[in-house]
């Protein structure tokens, strides 16, 4: 508002009904759009608007098949494909989507015991074991208008749904959470890999704004500017791993199509 006052004081030469009917619509732009766009829409800022070229409608979809974007899969459970709070997601590829790169933080360890002769200097190290730990993806959200909010509260929302077991009166009930697909940077990195959620965090600042989303008959409020980690590990069955050929993970023959998903 203390923005709006100070383009009042500029322009209130041209009459006070004007000035009331440019804020009115503005506010309105703005809740709608975003500040910026509403800007534009409005001309209150001369040169603003570009005389060459078109602006294209993004989207969180993608149909192609080199959408690389971090993202995780809804589960095929009917529950999860059908929920209405979950919509925004299914229309996105029935994916959690990271709008912007995340941070991703991943470890590989091999285990070795070390066994230490007496009266020897150097131990002998007897391989145990080797995993891929733990690991995180950290992304950043942002909200300009209802419709990204409603995204936003669907990511939320599905991550609270896949952290919890089928239980009491679920459809399935006694089933674990379920395992969902990491995609991400093309073949050679994130490819359908077969992970759980162990635990996730959102923050929710008090220093932005919060934006407005009907969410059923409900109203619900996203974050201007929020942040999402989530702590992953890959989930293989053990069918799976009794199957694995180092001869074929070296060679790249996993990444082809569907495949394993072996990090």
């Amino acid at each position: 508002m203390a923005i709006l006052d100070s383009l009042s004081k500029k322009i209130g030469s041209v009459g006070d009904k004007f000035v009331e009917r440019t804020k009115d619509r503005l506010i309105e732009e703005v809740s709608d759009t975003g500040f910026g766009r509403a800007l534009r829409t409005l001309n209150l800022l001369p040169g603003a608007n570009p005389t060459k070229g078109t602006f294209q409608q993004g989207t969180w979809g993608s149909s192609t098949s080199s959408d690389w974007r971090v993202r995780l899969s809804l589960p095929p459970m009917s529950y999860f494909q059908n929920s209405a709070l979950l919509k925004p997601l299914t229309e996105s590829g029935n994916a959690m989507v990271f709008p912007y790169t995340p941070n991703v933080f991943i470890t590989h360890s091999a285990r070795y015991n070390a066994l230490q002769p007496t009266h020897s200097n150097y131990p002998f190290h007897i391989y145990e074991g080797s995993s891929v730990d733990q690991f995180t993806v950290t992304g950043e959200f942002t909200v300009e208008n209802s419709r990204e909010a409603e995204y936003w509260i669907a990511a939320v929302h599905y991550l609270k749904s896949i952290t919890k077991m089928a239980y009491g009166e679920s459809s399935n009930a006694g089933s674990p959470p379920p395992i969902v697909k990491l995609n991400g940077y093309g073949d050679y990195v994130f490819n359908n890999v077969p992970v759980v959620v162990q635990s996730f965090n959102v923050t929710l600042p008090n220093d932005v704004d919060y934006i407005p989303a009907q969410v059923g008959f409900n109203n619900s409020f996203a974050p201007a500017r929020s942040e999402i980690s989530i702590a992953l590990v890959p989930q293989y069955s053990r069918d799976k791993v009794n199957n694995f050929s180092l001869d074929a993970f070296v060679s790249g023959e996993y990444v082809m199509g569907s495949g394993p998903g072996y990090l």
